[in-house]
Formats: C-alpha cells, structure tokens, sequence
C-alpha cells in the first residue's frame, strides 16, 4: 500500500487504503481528520523500530511530523516526514508480522519485474509487545493517464514475473483477512481447485453449513478441466487483488497497483476481482496486445471471480452467497453437471 493524499477512506473489511471514491464492494469505514505530530528530533526512538529503522537505516537524521493517513480498522497507516523525503508506515496492534512480511516480499517481487510501479517494501516486522509494521515507499498520488496503460503495465508484469518452481508463492498471504496458502504445485488445475476454491468451499460449509454451494462447488472442481481446452498456461507473477482501491496513478499519471495477495499463477486469474474494478475495453485491448486472448477466456472468468465471491461470503455473509450460486448454477448449466 503506497501513501495516499488528500482525504482518505478505510476499507476495514479487508484493511486497504484507497483514495477519493468508494466502491460498493466493500464495507468501508471513514477516519475523519488527520492527526498529526510533530517530532523534534530522534528523542522516542527506544523501543520503536519504525522510528529507529527511519533514523538509521533509512538515511534521516530527524522524523519531523507524523501524519495519520487512514486505516483505523485493520491497520493503521501513517506519513513520517522526515529530512530525507517521506515514509509510509502501516501497523497493527493485534496481528503479528507474518501478513506485513508477506506483503513486502509480494512487494519486492513485483517491484524487481521493472514494470508496473509498486510502492518499495523497505522494512517489516514485529512491534515491542504485541503486534507489527511495514515501512514502504511513500508516493504521492496524481490523475491517471487512463486505463491503457494500466493493462500494457500489467501484462508486462505477468511477462516478466515466471517461475521455475510452478504454481504458488514463497509463503502463504492473505486475501483480505482470509489466509491464503500458496505451496508450489506443478498443475494449475491442482493448485487452484485445492488452494483457492476448495479452500474457500470448506470455509463456506464450516461457517454457514452451506451444503448447496458446497456440493455444486465440488461437481465444478470435478469438471473444470473442460473449461481449459487447448489452452497453455505457464506460472506468471499476480497481483492477486487487483481491484479499484488498489490501483492508482503516480503524480505522472503512471498506474500504480497496492496491497498485493501475489502469487504464481494462471494469467487470467488476475481479473478475478473485476467485478471491482471497473476495467473497460482500453484496458483489456491494452493487456492482450502484449498476451494474447486464449481460446475459452469469457467462459473461465466467472471461474476467477468465483473465488472472491466466496471470500466475500466467507468474510461479510450472506449478501455475497447469491454471487456464488449464480456463478455456480451456470456451470452446472454449461457443463452438463
């Protein structure tokens, strides 16, 4: 998550920071006013690695004013000014460093594809006590140059970040609050009919008793195999919860993604979330001039939003269950199941 300007609003559901819409996917929650204190110099720095890290390894000799930019929910985020540029900083009290570590390692391995911006990960880790910290980056937000270049950016990120070990990640992540684990597997079917839908199928019969949407959901990984007719997939970098509040626009206009859930996967599993995204044609004709379109694409995208529509579910209720039996009702359908 990169710093934000102006006022800021606090998806707390799923702990992002997006700037000045609101976006019905999400529950929301507002901080009003920033409050901000001024720090003389490196006095308070015991016992707070944020600060400490800041003074030292950061290159500042003195943190002259700490603003408080949004969070509040989950995470608390904050604009350290310092001597030597800004800081953003996200904390939280009641989490340990685990999330934040995944974070900054999704972080760092989109930032070294050279090719979309992301905010740079610089520090992550435990708080004295009880909770953790991610200091990142800070940058200043300005007017996208539209959605184009958004799509170019992206696919070329999905160009650049491969792997050789297959399907997953270096460590599980989150997906909003919910875990997400990501063990390397060498079939893409495998890993996402086991570590993404099923996952969230199991939560989904724990939490509600949802035998309906369980069962339908285990006929679709039964067959999901015919939905991948002809079509390669190789193991590509994703951001992993692309939608609105994580996309924004540097002061250049450049597109900037945030608060990642990264993992290796199938390329069209990062339009997941574009029932919240709002991404248009410029977009997407941008993104498969660089990867071209596979053949059944328009049949497989209910298949990546299916899996957030759960973790909807499974976070905020019931409001999300019709989403997913829509989605699964049509694939009963389509597939003759």
């Amino acid at each position: 998550m990169a710093m934000q300007t102006a006022t800021l609003f606090s998806f707390c559901s799923l702990g992002h920071t997006s700037s000045l819409q609101l976006y019905p996917c999400h529950k929301v929650c507002r901080r009003v006013g920033n409050k901000s204190l001024i720090m003389a110099s490196t006095s308070s720095l015991q016992g707070d690695p944020v600060r400490e890290w800041i003074i030292g390894e950061g290159g500042a000799s003195k943190i002259t004013k700490v603003s408080s930019v949004g969070g509040g929910c989950i995470n608390n985020a904050s604009q350290y000014q310092t001597d030597v540029g800004s800081f953003f900083v996200k904390t939280n009290r009641n989490i340990g460093p685990a999330m934040f570590e995944a974070e900054a390692v999704g972080l760092d391995a989109m930032h070294l594809t050279n090719t979309i911006r992301v905010p740079k990960p610089f520090k992550a880790g435990p708080l004295p006590g009880r909770g953790s910290y991610i200091i990142m980056e800070y940058i200043e937000f300005g007017a996208s140059r539209g959605q184009a270049e958004l799509g170019r950016k992206l696919a070329e990120m999905h160009k650049a970040g491969s792997s050789e070990k297959g399907f997953g990640f270096p460590m599980d992540n989150t997906i909003g609050s919910t875990p997400q684990h990501n063990p390397w597997t060498d079939d893409w079917l495998s890993f996402y009919s086991e570590h993404r839908l099923g996952y969230q199928l199991k939560l989904a019969q724990q939490q509600y008793r949802d035998n309906d949407v369980y069962s339908k959901g285990q006929k679709l990984l039964q067959n999901m195999q015919l939905l991948f007719k002809n079509v390669d997939i190789s193991p590509c970098l994703l951001h992993g919860d692309l939608w609105s509040g994580n996309v924004a626009a540097d002061k250049e206009g450049n597109p900037v993604i945030l608060d990642p859930a990264c993992y290796y996967g199938h390329n069209e599993a990062e339009f997941g979330m574009s029932w919240c995204a709002g991404f248009g044609s410029s977009f997407y004709n941008a993104y498969f001039e660089v990867i071209p379109k596979q053949p059944g694409f328009e049949q497989r995208t209910d298949l990546y939003k299916l899996y957030h529509y759960l973790n909807h579910y499974n976070m905020f209720g019931s409001g999300y269950r019709s989403s997913c039996t829509d989605i699964l009702d049509s694939y009963m359908r389509l597939l003759n199941i």
